[in-house]
């Protein structure tokens, strides 16, 4: 273990001591740890997106700071430590890259995908001997939905239950999109509705499967592109001396129209 590792451990040891330990980090417990994980996780993708390493290197050390707490939660109870993260991350490596480490050999995106989910499910099949084979098991449902989708949808694709191109799932789109449109005039505000976008969202989630694009990214993408879009209209209308919240739609409808058009 290298010097750093071992201080930092020893720092989250002293943070957590019951005595001369920091009041904050003595109360926290498992569950309660969580909410700053996932925001940290966002920290990470958001560094990465804004192409920043010095925020990257930041962040990382953040989450890795997560990691090492649930360690000393762990150790504390007698459940695992951090050197047991490690060498359980180290085995796993190893056993789902056998192409790597058991004999050098090149596999094509398909031979790889389909290595993983056999790997997957022999993984899934020890953890659970007596039961029968758990499909969904290591998918956790507190994913985003649209992660989850995408990996529900990969797990089928894996069984041979997929559409052959994307095509066939740019039609069921189309479909999904018809039956959204007849369920919105029956009664918008119905589960019917609700369960029609799903079903759109879930179809919409499969084209960027097949496309090789992450529903997540593409998403969050979508949502900074519209958001600097409309920070400039909101400049626009300034400039024409209007402001947003006395515009009428069809001036800022022209003014997002001129806002597309600039490169």
């Amino acid at each position: 273990m290298s010097d750093q590792v071992a201080e930092l451990l020893s720092i989250m040891a002293t943070l957590r001591d019951p005595e001369k330990g920091c009041d904050w980090d003595k109360q926290q417990t498992f569950k309660s740890i969580v909410p700053h994980t996932l925001e940290e996780a966002y920290e990470v993708a958001d560094a990465i997106e804004s192409n920043n390493m010095d925020a990257l290197k930041d962040e990382l050390g953040d989450l890795l700071f997560q990691v090492v707490f649930y360690a000393q939660m762990a150790q504390e109870q007698g459940a695992f430590d951090f050197n047991d993260i490690v060498t359980g991350l180290n085995d796993k490596l190893t056993r789902r890259h056998p192409h790597v480490f058991k004999g050098q050999q090149q596999l094509s995106d398909a031979q790889l995908e389909e290595q993983w989910q056999a790997i997957k499910a022999q993984e899934r099949a020890t953890k659970h001997p007596a039961k029968k084979p758990q499909l969904w098991g290591d998918i956790p449902k507190v994913l985003p939905a649209l992660s989850r989708a995408h990996k529900i949808q990969k797990r089928v694709a894996a069984l041979g239950f997929d559409w052959p191109s994307y095509h066939g799932a740019l039609d069921k789109v189309t479909e999904e999109v018809q039956e959204v449109s007849e369920a919105l005039a029956q009664d918008p505000h119905s589960a019917h509705s609700e369960e029609e976008l799903g079903d759109l969202l879930f179809a919409t989630v499969n084209v960027a499967r097949h496309a090789k694009h992450d529903p997540e990214q593409a998403l969050r993408l979508a949502c900074e592109k519209f958001t600097d879009r409309f920070e400039r209209v909101d400049e626009t209308l300034r400039q024409q001396g209007l402001c947003l919240k006395g515009a009428t739609l069809s001036q800022m409808d022209s003014a997002w129209e001129q806002v597309k058009q600039q490169k």
